[in-house]
């Protein structure tokens, strides 16, 4: 029997991971794969060694969060503001085609009207972890690039949320015009309570201590899940807490010098996230709707970076840039993920119609990651040319 304990899934996890990242780089792949591929391998479809997934999904989780953290820090917010303004009628448009792809596909795959329009929801989002993960943010190109990702994916984010309450108002009779009126009350509540606390209190306490890395180090992850936790309180979510509170630290001196220091965390969480992906993988499931999980991965990636990359070009951006962007958002997002669980909880569509949205997403997971890392500049990269953080 093995050992039921957290540390036995860590080491699991670890273990497994390191070991077979090492075959992917000998093999010139993206160690992402490797992670999923662990993960399916451990988890209840594999060999079972990992059975409680929930437990290593809600630790993965806080990865997410210090990402969209951590990439707040890097922002200003006047910048941040002129980039929403640019990219609200891009997110809007492609959101709504990929809407129709996805849903037009679903009742061409033989499912119901109401389950082809939950999967052409969840094909809406494209992903923050792959997106982001694999986007370096040493060079004034890739900051530009970094500040149009990150402004498309929040605005997919809050999007995504009013779908998820609109989901949950479905089955509990409350409507989604009521959830979209709390977000518009909580965004800026949070936002001003973040920026009044970190300008008064947080910031000054790092000035005063700076000296003391283990103090800073210890007062920056606590206002990072705090500020998470509060916006997942106001009905907001973790992610976009995490980076309000992130964009409020930008203008401190040493918000560089914080996210070195946090970048290690963040990958040990990370880690952790895409193993629990893969561990998640129904692989029974899959045998049954691999065709067309496959025909809307294939549509979605084929799609998504077309689309992003002609809106961004008659926005005025380049078109080289405007392709790279297009194709590091070519995914579905985990967002989807979350979606295809709350839709099938509520009864809203059935397990198949759940597991295509999943199977989709996780094979546009792997192929993008991928195709990213072989082809521009990543973190991750297995060529030397393309290696930058």
């Amino acid at each position: 029997m093995h050992d039921p304990t957290i540390i036995y899934s860590v080491f699991l996890i670890f273990a497994g991971t390191a070991l077979v990242a090492t075959v992917a780089l000998f093999a010139r792949q993206s160690m992402l794969i490797a992670y999923i591929l662990v993960g399916i391998a451990a988890g209840p479809s594999g060999f079972n060694l990992v059975t409680d997934v929930e437990m290593i999904k809600q630790i993965a989780h806080v990865g997410i969060i210090f990402l969209l953290f951590l990439l707040g820090m890097n922002l200003e917010p006047r910048e941040l503001a002129r980039f929403f303004r640019t990219t609200t009628v891009i997110t809007l448009i492609s959101s709504f085609l990929f809407f129709a792809t996805g849903a037009v596909t679903g009742l061409l795959c033989g499912f119901s009207p109401t389950e082809s329009i939950v999967i052409g929801v969840s094909m809406m989002f494209s992903s923050t972890i792959i997106g982001l993960k694999l986007l370096p943010t040493t060079t004034l190109h890739q900051q530009h690039m970094g500040e149009i990702m990150i402004s498309i994916l929040l605005l997919q984010d809050i999007i995504a949320i009013i779908v998820l309450l609109g989901i949950q108002g479905s089955v509990q009779d409350t409507s989604i015009w009521w959830g979209f009126g709390r977000i518009l009350l909580a965004l800026p509540l949070l936002i001003g309570f973040a920026f009044l606390i970190s300008r008064y209190l947080i910031q000054a306490l790092l000035a005063r201590f700076d000296r003391i890395q283990e103090y800073i180090f210890l007062l920056t992850i606590g206002w990072c899940l705090f500020i998470s936790q509060l916006g997942q309180w106001l009905g907001l979510s973790y992610e976009i807490g995490a980076f309000i509170g992130g964009v409020s630290l930008a203008i401190s001196p040493i918000s560089r010098f914080i996210t070195e220091r946090m970048k290690p965390v963040r990958d040990f969480f990370l880690v952790m996230f895409f193993f629990s992906l893969g561990a998640s993988f129904n692989l029974d499931m899959a045998k049954q709707l691999l065709i067309p999980a496959l025909i809307v991965a294939v549509l979605m990636m084929l799609l998504k970076p077309l689309v992003f990359a002609q809106l961004l070009v008659k926005q005025g951006e380049k078109t080289g840039f405007s392709r790279q962007a297009g194709v590091r958002l070519g995914q579905i997002s985990e967002f989807s993920l979350l979606i295809a669980v709350l839709a099938l909880e509520t009864r809203v569509i059935s397990a198949e119609a759940a597991s295509l949205i999943q199977i989709a997403t996780l094979l546009t997971f792997i192929a993008s990651s991928y195709y990213i890392v072989v082809r521009y500049p990543t973190p991750i990269a297995v060529d030397d040319k393309l290696r930058k953080d």
